[in-house]
């Protein structure tokens, strides 16, 4: 039975969504004309902190019920259409299809991108530097386990720079068309993010660690014996029945990934910075180096040391901190940072993730 009410209530969305398509073709023609301009003034297409200006305009704009999360993925893809009229934008991410350094790619450019999977980290900054990719999207840090050590030691030789970040909460599934398994694949961070929940509900199966959690998959697609922990995308697209969502030992675990591009944004004022510095061996020289953001006044909001490759017992520092390179305090302190240690890399400065 027609429900009069309800069908009103249709109308009025028919309505809405007559005018949303007309507005969305206003919108996707002035960003042709705009895509237009960037090409006459030797601009990139990805704007990043205009992008990133325009999603925090829509949060305070925002007054619900629609939930922010889901404005912004509307508006992602919003975006990815227009920079897709303007040119293809192509972005090479470490695969295979599926895993979460794919899932953080398609949040930052939409699905309106060309998405390239490649093997390992190093092969995602040579298909930058090589110009076949405008983007790539790596790992860099995750809330439980930290750093990500291979992205650090392979900005050491490479010229690319940090463009922005993303945030992405991580959610394991462990998945397999198998009743019985005795074996579960996973990537060891996953793993390790999951170990609470392995050791309780799957105390007598091997658990053997690989490539990425799309190779678990895999993996568990091919094998009679075998599940995995995986992502519920990786889950899905190589045809897995999901046994358990939310294994993670912590529910609020969340990876950033890093966008690696040519050219530094500008600045938004709302920016990070990301370096790389050795100090000399002396008594004190971190002191004195760390002592420089203090007298500036500059939030430095993360600092780890790693080994470094070439020279035994010598350690690089990976630091962010608040603010653009561009503005005048950080301007400064790094400067005098430069003047204080044996070796100095400016990342990036880029828009803070959202």
């Amino acid at each position: 039975m027609e429900d009069k009410v309800l069908n009103e209530l249709r109308k009025k969305i028919e309505d809405i969504d007559g005018k949303l398509i007309k507005f969305l073709n206003e919108r996707a023609k002035l960003s042709i004309r705009i895509g237009a301009r960037k090409k006459a003034l030797d601009l990139p297409i990805v704007d990043t902190e205009r992008e990133s200006f325009l999603y925090n305009r829509l949060l305070k704009l925002n007054l619900g019920p629609l939930h922010n999360d889901h404005l912004l993925a509307i508006y992602r893809e919003i975006i990815s259409s227009s920079r897709a009229l303007q040119k293809d934008i192509r972005v090479s991410y470490l695969g295979p299809e599926g895993t979460f350094t794919h899932m953080a790619a398609m949040k930052q450019f939409g699905s309106s991108s060309q998405y390239f999977a490649v093997t390992s980290v190093k092969d995602v900054f040579r298909e930058v530097e090589a110009r076949n990719s405008d983007y790539g999207v790596v790992p860099v840090e995750n809330s439980v386990e930290g750093v990500v050590t291979y992205t650090l030691d392979t900005f050491f030789n490479s010229n690319l720079r940090v463009v922005g970040e993303v945030y992405l909460k991580v959610s394991h599934v462990i998945a397999s068309n198998r009743k019985g398994f005795s074996k579960v694949y996973g990537h060891p961070q996953a793993i390790a993010q999951c170990r609470e929940w392995l050791s309780k509900s799957l105390p007598d199966v091997s658990i053997i660690g690989v490539g990425s959690s799309a190779e678990a998959a895999i993996k568990a697609a091919l094998e009679t014996d075998a599940a995995c922990i995986t992502t519920k995308l990786a889950a899905q697209k190589y045809g897995l029945n999901i046994i358990k969502e939310h294994i993670e030992d912590y529910p609020s675990n969340t990876t950033r990934f890093w966008i690696l591009g040519r050219k530094l944004p500008r600045p938004t004022g709302e920016d990070k910075t990301s370096i790389l510095f050795s100090v000399k061996n002396v008594p004190g020289a971190l002191y004195r180096v760390l002592e420089v953001f203090a007298v500036d006044n500059v939030n430095l909001t993360k600092l780890e040391s790693r080994p470094m490759k070439s020279v035994q017992w010598e350690y690089l520092f990976f630091a962010d901190l608040t603010g653009h390179y561009t503005d005048e305090r950080v301007k400064k302190s790094l400067t005098e940072l430069n003047d204080k240690v044996n070796y100095f890399k400016l990342l990036g400065s880029y828009p803070k993730g959202i």
